[in-house]
């Protein structure tokens, strides 16, 4: 087996472990913190959403900067200090005597949440520009099967062995993960273009904001996580309406959460291959309008069963967008800063998860549960404008972009 392909094997495989155990604990996170405490309902829903968005915000802003540094080192360095520092972050969680210290470590824990985001980074950049949409669609499938089976062995491992146990077991398959990409992945050295020079992070941030692709495309990256997030946390209310037998709302919830999974992991690997031959802009913003059209019926839906087939859709458009827009960021950006511009990207997906529950709890307050599928459908469509605005303009190349607000600065 040459190398390339049992790098891809090997961060396939540890990407299914990491996003399985990162949500394992995600089902019970709210009781964990009411098992630290004689606290009331308002408190523990307060602080569930302050602990579970606190690690966001801190990948939030340190994705770019584990970026330049991968630019820099390579990648395998920064997989090897996110797997341990995940690992050990989830260890501590089971240790927690507060609160408070659960938020903190929490907190450390976004300090070096990247995993996945930076394992995509990696073989994209060890991925020829031909295929990689391809074989960023085939890597999701890892991380979304994983997330898909988390929640539920992860609930399960609650309720029958506690949660303590459940944190043990969580760190040390992440623990594995890290030790099997230390042990086994052999990183190639990326060959930069002789003229090529470092940029200072300001001109990258300027570039960024001056390349219109670039930046339509991180937009709706962030789009994307609030369309996914945005009704996850009223998914069970939703559920309650359509369901007459109030005692299976949770499995329901959940099957219903899961359904999109299914969708994503079924088609993600064929729209990269299909990016790759007509290009990904078009796949792009034939995904946007899908999802537009997928989600927005979810809003009127009489019974359980046509919500299920609907996310099942729904998960099949939005499966294709973040293989589509990785491959995007490989194309424009120059290799010696790639890791850097993928950082960026994984803010705006950061972002994302933070608006999205916001934004739901926000406008389903407003205008009901229901309206939260029509207005997250009507930015799907607004990114569509955005894109198909962006391609009406003259091409853009991202590294005289960059020259450009060099010589501005100087």
């Amino acid at each position: 087996m040459d190398v390339q392909k049992r790098n891809f094997m090997i961060i396939m495989f540890t990407n299914f472990l990491v996003a399985g155990s990162t949500t394992m604990i995600m089902p019970f996170l709210s009781l964990y913190i009411e098992s630290l405490g004689d606290f009331s309902a308002e408190y523990v829903q307060r602080w569930a959403g302050l602990v579970f968005g606190v690690t966001f915000v801190a990948a939030l802003f340190m994705s770019p900067i584990w970026g330049r540094i991968a630019d820099r080192y390579g990648y395998k360095p920064i997989l090897i200090i996110n797997g341990f520092g995940i690992a050990i972050s989830i260890y501590l969680m089971g240790a927690a005597d507060s609160v408070h210290e659960l938020f903190m470590i929490r907190l450390f824990m976004g300090v070096v949440t990247g995993f996945i985001p930076t394992s995509l980074a990696f073989v994209s950049t060890q991925t020829p520009k031909e295929i990689a949409g391809k074989t960023l669609g085939t890597l999701q499938m890892g991380s979304v099967s994983g997330t898909l089976f988390g929640p539920v062995i992860g609930g399960l491992m609650a309720d029958s062995f506690g949660f303590d146990y459940t944190f043990i077991v969580t760190a040390v398959v992440i623990g594995i993960a890290a030790s099997l990409v230390a042990i086994g992945i052999k990183e190639t050295k990326k060959i930069a273009n002789k003229d090529a020079h470092v940029y200072a992070r300001k001109t990258i941030i300027q570039g960024i904001l001056h390349h219109r692709l670039l930046i339509n495309v991180m937009i709706i990256t962030s789009l994307i996580q609030i369309g996914n997030f945005s009704i996850q946390p009223l998914l069970s209310l939703y559920v309650a309406e359509l369901t007459v037998d109030s005692s299976q709302v949770a499995f329901l919830a959940g099957v219903t959460f899961s359904a999109a999974g299914v969708g994503n992991l079924l088609f993600a690997r064929r729209w990269g291959r299909l990016g790759d031959s007509i290009g990904y802009e078009k796949v792009l913003g034939f995904l946007l309008l899908l999802s537009f059209a997928f989600i927005v019926p979810q809003a009127f839906v009489t019974d359980l069963w046509q919500l299920m087939v609907l996310r099942l859709l729904f998960g099949v458009a939005v499966g294709g967008m973040i293989p589509t827009t990785t491959a995007l960021m490989r194309r424009e950006a120059p290799i010696e800063i790639q890791g850097e511009i993928m950082g960026y990207n994984t803010s705006f997906r950061f972002l994302g998860n933070i608006i999205g529950p916001v934004f739901g709890g926000i406008v389903s307050g407003f205008i009901g549960i229901s309206s939260v599928f029509i207005v997250t459908g009507v930015l799907f469509v607004l990114a569509f404008a955005f894109l198909r605005f962006t391609l009406a303009k003259p091409d853009q190349d991202f590294e005289d972009v960059l020259l450009e607000q060099e010589m501005k600065s100087m």
